[in-house]
């Protein structure tokens, strides 16, 4: 397998000292010649920086749509998965590591230009593709891309990002998304700091910026760790801020725990936090609160936020039930559910279906 060809990027600059800085992320990562960024992916060469993973793929894959986990954008629907390789943040716990901390371009052995993989999405059936597994932030020209040529194709495209990154590259990125998750993991500066490496501001720039400045259908996760941010005082705290600073119609996802990578001494999380997590979430005026990696039905289904009736049922990936009008709205009351709906739901259910490329 020959090794990725390096493809041109834009936001970086040089510096006085013969340095170029990348300014995709908030790293700002000094890069002399021939040295990567904390990503790995991104790095010097002859005097500018590129993109190492650009075509290339750590692998592919057919997921439903709620896997992401997006619960009001096309449900039921299926999407086609892929992401590369490296990061931005070094979250302690993170549970893609094996690709997203990965320091081998072997790593990338599936190559895909944008236009196959639009092809390959529309002849799948699939709906939307998905830039997930590592962060779409640090391959932003890939994603782009591909983002572009399935809309030429009539197919959406799906990002699962920590959000931690720049203004401008922000804005590039998200004039070609149609939906998104980004991935809250605390409400406090310690937290990001001690356990990703990152800081919390840029993501809260990024979650606002999506929420008031794009058409990009936005839903957030948080991942429950027990001890580190689980507290019903951080919980009020986040939940509170989604509330008032992205409205209450934002979904949000809480998700479970899994002892993994560098956190192999913390317990899972209980089922019952997610559900206590969920509790404070609407007592805060969140309208769609969800529990996650747990056999939930109750927490994992859609309800109407004026009468409280079952909107959409779901157990796992599978939907249950299905009440809603072909406008997106309660029979019963008559209240819209926010989201990017259809008359139908999918039926692509919980498989999941790896793709060769070649």
């Amino acid at each position: 397998m020959t090794a990725p060809r390096p493809h041109p990027t834009r936001y970086w600059h040089a510096l006085p000292d013969g340095r170029v800085q990348c300014d995709v992320c908030p790293r700002a990562c000094q890069l002399k010649e021939g040295q990567r960024g904390l990503c790995f992916v991104r790095g010097r060469e002859r005097d500018e920086v590129v993109l190492h993973s650009y075509g290339r793929s750590s692998g592919f894959c057919v997921d439903p749509i709620e896997k992401k986990p997006l619960s009001h954008f096309l449900p039921g629907t299926p999407v086609l998965s892929f992401g590369t390789a490296g990061c931005n943040l070094a979250c302690k716990f993170c549970q893609n590591w094996d690709m997203s901390k990965s320091r081998q371009m072997d790593t990338l052995m599936d190559a895909a230009s944008p236009a196959q993989l639009a092809d390959a999405a529309a002849r799948l059936g699939c709906r939307s593709v998905a830039f997930t597994y590592n962060d779409p932030v640090i391959f932003m020209e890939y994603a782009i891309d591909t983002a572009i040529a399935c809309r030429e194709r009539g197919v959406k495209s799906v990002a699962v990002t920590a959000g931690y990154m720049c203004d401008a590259p922000r804005r590039e990125l998200y004039a070609h998304l149609d939906a998104v998750n980004v991935d809250l993991k605390a409400f406090s500066e310690d937290f990001y700091w001690t356990i990703t490496k990152g800081h919390l501001a840029p993501v809260l720039e990024t979650l606002e910026y999506i929420r008031h400045h794009t058409e990009t259908w936005l839903e957030i996760t948080t991942l429950l760790i027990p001890g580190e941010n689980d507290s019903d005082r951080e919980l009020d705290a986040l939940t509170r801020w989604v509330a008032e600073r992205l409205g209450p119609d934002v979904p949000l996802h809480f998700s479970a725990f899994h002892p993994d990578y560098k956190m192999l001494d913390k317990p899972r999380t209980p089922a019952a936090t997610l559900r206590r997590a969920r509790a404070i979430a609407r007592a805060n005026g969140i309208r769609y609160a969800y529990t996650g990696n747990v056999h939930d039905e109750d927490g994992g289904s859609t309800y109407c936020h004026a009468c409280g009736e079952r909107l959409i049922g779901r157990d796992w990936y599978v939907i249950t039930a299905w009440d809603l009008t072909e406008d997106g709205r309660c029979p019963g009351c008559g209240a819209a559910c926010s989201g990017v709906f259809e008359a139908r739901h999918g039926s692509w259910g919980a498989r999941r279906l790896p793709v060769r490329m070649s």
